[in-house]
Order: structure tokens, then C-alpha cells, then sequence
């Protein structure tokens, strides 16, 4: 992770530890350089991201305040970060259902950009929201870059053991959305009816160096699933 990254996340911290809500003040540049010992290089591409992230707003001539969502539990969908880091407050818990190591596909290949017949791993899991069933979750990793996963790392945060354990600097995504009824298995992972409707969410996910190494396929319970969308700047 980089330097900024992390002040970034040692921000978010500070603020959730004050408990600052929406509009709280936070302490002017110079003080926050100070309190988190960086420097205003570092500082500024920090709050640029934590306003990217919709965490915090600037006012030019006022100051830096928090910009906060007033709901509990809804999914950033523009977010980077694994479901642990954007359901604060909520308990998340996984069911592994297969975790191997497979061949790509075809269109494995392309979403990852390598070629067909390199190996990947391959995660299922199904993901919980404060014991509610959240979601279906495929997922592929490049075992050129992710070259180790066990039961126990995928059952809790795999973006998590990929940024601590691995050191890898998680970017950007593109997320691909459409809604459509599910299928018997689908439903059935989901405790739901063939047919009834489900949204799926295929993402790739690149490192700060542009290098896609997780492709997620995710298909979310409509009952228990809630999305926000936080944007910058107003657009016509």
C-alpha cells in the first residue's frame, strides 16, 4: 500500500474513532500534516482520494469536512475496497464453496488479460450481512500475482490478506451491472426462487500499475442487498 493510501485509511480510522458525522470539521491541512507526520504531497493526494471515495468534502476558504452517507449498510458501488471495509458496523461472514485452482477460460482469459489455459484461482463463496444472505460471489485470481490462498484467508477478507500479507496496491475497477432472473442454482445459493430477480455485478479489479488480477462475478439477494452511489461534481 502506498504512503498515501494508508494515511488515507488512518484518516477514515480517526474518523470513525471521533464518531464525526456528516459536516463535522476536520483539522485544517497544516494540523493534519502534523498529526499524521507526512508530508503536503502526501496529505493532498490523500484527501483527494478520501474525496474520490465520497469520505470527506473541501471547501476552499472553509476547510475539510466529512462527507458521510445517513444510511447504515449500503454498498458503496464505485468502491475498491472488500465488504468489510465499506459495511463498517456490520457483521460479514463467508461460506466457502469451492476454492482450486483451475485453467482460464476463454472468457476468463479476456477479463484478466491473459491466455486461455493459465492458471487461476478460482473462489465461490456465499457472503452474509449481519447473518442475512448478501450475495453469490465468483471470483478468479491471477496466481501469477495472487500465488497462495487457503480456506482460512477466503473466509475472511481476501482484500484484506492481499494488501497486508501481499503488499499488492489495489487501484481501480470496472464494474459490468445487469439485471436478469435467476437461475435454479443461483437461487438456490440464495435461498430464493428460480426466476425471481437478481442484479449481478461482473468486476475487474486492476493494481495501481493498470494490471487486472481479480475477475468477480457477484450476484446480490434483492431483499437484503443496498447500494449507494456517491457522486463529485454535478453534471448536465
Amino acid at each position: 500500500m502506498l504512503k498515501y493510501q494508508q494515511t488515507a485509511d488512518e484518516i477514515e480510522r480517526y474518523i470513525e474513532q471521533h464518531e464525526l458525522k456528516q459536516g463535522d470539521k476536520l483539522p485544517i491541512l497544516e494540523e493534519l500534516i502534523r498529526q499524521f507526520a507526512v508530508s503536503k504531497t502526501t496529505m493532498t493526494k490523500s484527501l483527494e482520494l478520501l474525496e474520490r471515495k465520497g469520505v470527506i468534502f473541501q471547501v476552499r476558504g472553509s476547510g475539510i469536512f466529512v462527507r458521510k452517507t445517513n444510511r447504515t449498510g449500503y454498498i458503496r458501488l464505485f468502491s475498491t475496497q472488500g465488504f468489510k471495509q465499506n459495511l463498517v458496523g456490520h457483521t460479514i461472514e463467508s461460506t466457502v464453496l469451492a476454492l482450486e485452482p483451475i485453467a482460464a477460460t476463454d472468457n476468463i482469459a479476456k477479463n484478466l488479460g491473459i491466455e486461455a489455459g493459465e492458471t487461476v484461482y478460482y473462489v465461490k463463496r456465499i457472503r452474509y450481512i449481519d447473518s442475512k444472505i448478501l450475495c453469490l460471489e465468483e471470483s478468479y485470481y491471477r496466481q501469477s500475482i495472487v500465488p497462495y490462498l487457503n480456506r482460512e484467508i477466503v473466509e475472511q477478507s481476501i482484500f484484506e490478506y492481499l494488501e497486508t500479507a501481499l503488499q499488492l496496491n489495489i487501484g481501480f475497477s470496472d464494474m459490468y451491472m445487469h439485471v436478469g432472473k435467476l437461475s435454479a442454482e443461483s437461487a438456490h445459493h440464495l435461498d430464493l426462487t428460480e426466476g425471481d430477480p437478481g442484479l449481478t455485478i461482473e468486476t475487474v479489479f486492476h493494481l495501481t500499475n493498470g494490471r487486472p488480477f481479480d475477475y468477480s462475478v457477484i450476484t446480490y439477494h434483492y431483499e437484503h442487498s443496498h447500494f449507494v452511489v456517491q457522486a463529485n461534481g454535478l453534471y448536465l
